[in-house]
């Protein structure tokens, strides 16, 4: 399984997991501390003014106590996501998109070879690809109105 956090400017912070591995409420907490570094890191003005707005579905480790107690912590904003949309998650409906052409037809022996081969194809994406999957979230909460929340066939 592949956990990203990526903005208008690229990945952020991704993860894979062991096989058989799942995410518990736990383990998303310590992601989000992970994620807390690397936003210090490689955008420090986001996290010092700006602060940060994060999107997610709402799985049970999303949505558990302990962490609403970890966001609350970190000082973020929640964006509100309803029940099984993927049309209104940039990952679903852009990145994974993107991601699955390139992974089409591809084997790999270990998760360092998955990890390498992520890393290889988040930094080939141009600035413009990230930008563009944020920018057309907008867009696609209007459909999904329209729609009257049916799925969007595209």
């Amino acid at each position: 399984m592949l956990c990203v956090w990526w903005d208008i400017k690229g990945v952020v912070h991704y993860e894979v997991l062991e096989p058989n591995q799942t995410i518990t409420a736990e383990l998303y907490c310590e992601q989000l501390d992970c994620l807390n570094q690397a936003l210090v890191s490689k955008r420090p003005a986001l996290v010092n003014r700006k602060g940060v707005i994060l999107q997610y579905d709402n799985a049970r480790p999303h949505t558990a106590r302990l962490t609403q107690q970890k966001i609350r912590e970190l000082g973020w904003e929640v964006l509100p996501h309803p029940s099984y949309s993927p049309d209104i998650a940039p990952s679903d409906y852009y990145l994974f998109r993107s991601l699955q052409h390139f992974l089409n037809g591809k084997v790999f022996n270990n998760i360092e070879d998955i990890k390498i081969a992520l890393s290889g194809y988040f930094v080939s994406k141009p600035p413009e690809f990230y930008e563009m999957g944020i920018r057309k979230l907008p867009e696609r909460w209007d459909i999904v109105v329209e729609k009257d929340g049916d799925y969007i066939i595209d």
